[in-house]
């Protein structure tokens, strides 16, 4: 893959109408960008007036054996009964590609935003997520990453150190900080069971209509179960314990989630925080 499509520098309109041509789709209104942190999501309307999501993949990120394995968790979380957004099978396929990127289309999902201080809500999610989580627990990813000290700390901290992404006069600072992080991780990171997650469980990728809408499975991972619940916390400690309790409540109406798990809450936030750094 050359730098130029890395970039998506040719993801230009006239490209994009050509790809989706390509599959049998006419978009006749233009392409809305939406938010998305590593590919580049369109929304659009064809000449039916059907709205659909069109996702291009970021280059080199996720091969099209584990983008596939995304793609059919979904459509098994769909056979099961799980409220989330799957990509639309075209031609017998839900994975395309047109000059060297790989797409897939979503029907164009509505809803209004989760409300991450209501309780009756966080409870419909608590429940939803266990059985995302009896699904995911059924067999594990063979070609997805599992979420770990390697992938999430190590590497990153490679990176930041072999770039220049770090201003000289702030170097030493900023890595004694990111050492001492490290270290605090290190110290409390434990084994444990490790399942098929969502992966980026935060209130965005929550939709709320006659009850939750699960989006955006591009994250989904190998993973301790507890990383699907603590994203959905919000506000201060007691806030936070609040809503734990009520999201465990139903989650364990249809799984069962290891206390030890609560502890890595803190150091999965923190893998979090330098995996995003070297992004």
């Amino acid at each position: 893959m050359t730098d130029t499509a890395f970039n998506f520098d040719a993801l230009t309109p006239d490209f994009m109408w050509y790809a989706l041509e390509g599959i049998g789709v006419r978009a006749e209104s233009g392409l809305l960008p939406l938010n998305s942190y590593e590919n580049r999501v369109y929304q659009f309307t064809d000449e039916e007036r059907r709205r659909y999501v069109v996702k291009f993949y970021r280059p080199q990120r996720w091969t099209h054996a584990q983008i596939q394995e995304e793609h059919d968790f979904a459509h098994e979380l769909l056979e099961h009964e799980v409220p989330v957004s799957a990509p639309l099978i075209i031609n017998g396929q839900s994975i395309h590609e047109y000059q060297g990127y790989l797409f897939t289309l979503f029907a164009s999902e509505g809803g209004r935003q989760f409300e991450v201080d209501n309780l009756e809500q966080i409870e419909w999610v608590g429940r939803f997520l266990g059985r995302i989580h009896k699904v995911g627990a059924s067999k594990p990813f063979e070609h997805r990453p599992t979420i770990g000290l390697d992938e999430y700390l190590y590497q990153p901290r490679t990176l930041l150190q072999n770039s220049s992404f770090i201003p000289a006069h702030l170097e030493n600072a900023f890595f004694s900080d990111l050492d001492m992080l490290i270290n605090q991780i290190e110290a409390h990171w434990q084994p444990t069971k490790t399942i098929r997650l969502h992966g980026d469980c935060h209130p965005g990728n929550i939709l709320w209509r006659d009850g939750p809408m699960f989006v955006d499975l591009d994250d989904a991972r190998n993973g301790p179960a507890v990383q699907d619940l603590w994203m959905l916390l919000n506000g201060d400690r007691q806030d936070k314990l609040m809503q734990l309790d009520v999201l465990l409540e139903g989650y364990q109406e249809f799984s069962d989630l290891p206390s030890s798990q609560l502890k890595l809450i803190e150091p999965l936030r923190g893998l979090r925080m330098v995996h995003y750094m070297a992004c």
